[in-house]
């Protein structure tokens, strides 16, 4: 058991650094490369492989958290699906909703999007979306937080069996 919540907090952190450094490349991505239209379609590919990798990230998570140690409490583990399914859900709403409709947009513009007017109603509707897949990636770097907090957290059965009573000092410390 000890080894399988090491792996899932592995998934998990390892998701979380990538998105983290995520949001480092897209800012100096639109800083450092001179078309802005090159620096979103970087983004935009970067982007994609974070949303799948967190969508298998998150179903590999929910399944192997059906598997836990006896007396572990069901509330915690309720929760932690819940955070799970939001995670894998804020992914999967981003790469396969605001992306593809992000991605409608700019070919209903038919130019790079520097090019359209600031008041038009089609670059308004644009930054709406990249707001909300914004929002969405920090829900789920949230969500993912809170699940891995929680699952590093718990306790084992090792550590719910010891109790402080039941340590011998005197063959512990040779006394």
């Amino acid at each position: 058991m000890r080894a399988l919540s090491a792996f899932r907090l592995l998934l998990l952190a390892s998701w979380l650094g990538a998105a983290m450094f995520f949001i480092a490349v897209a800012q100096s991505a639109f800083a450092v490369v001179p078309s802005r239209e090159a620096a979103g379609s970087l983004v935009g590919r970067t982007l994609a492989i974070l949303n799948y990798c967190g969508i298998g990230i998150s179903i590999v998570a929910l399944l192997t958290s059906f598997i836990v140690p006896a007396g572990t409490r069901k509330i915690v583990i309720w929760l932690e699906r819940v955070l799970l399914v939001v995670f894998g859900l804020a992914c999967a709403i981003a790469q396969f909703v605001i992306t593809w409709w992000m991605l409608l947009l700019r070919t209903e513009m038919g130019r790079p999007i520097d090019e359209v007017a600031a008041d038009d109603p089609l670059r308004i509707q644009f930054n709406n979306l990249h707001e909300y897949s914004s929002w969405l990636m920090l829900t789920a770097m949230a969500a993912t937080l809170l699940a891995f907090v929680i699952i590093s957290l718990r306790p084992t059965a090792a550590a719910k069996k010891a109790n402080i009573d039941d340590i011998d000092f005197q063959k512990q410390f040779k006394i």
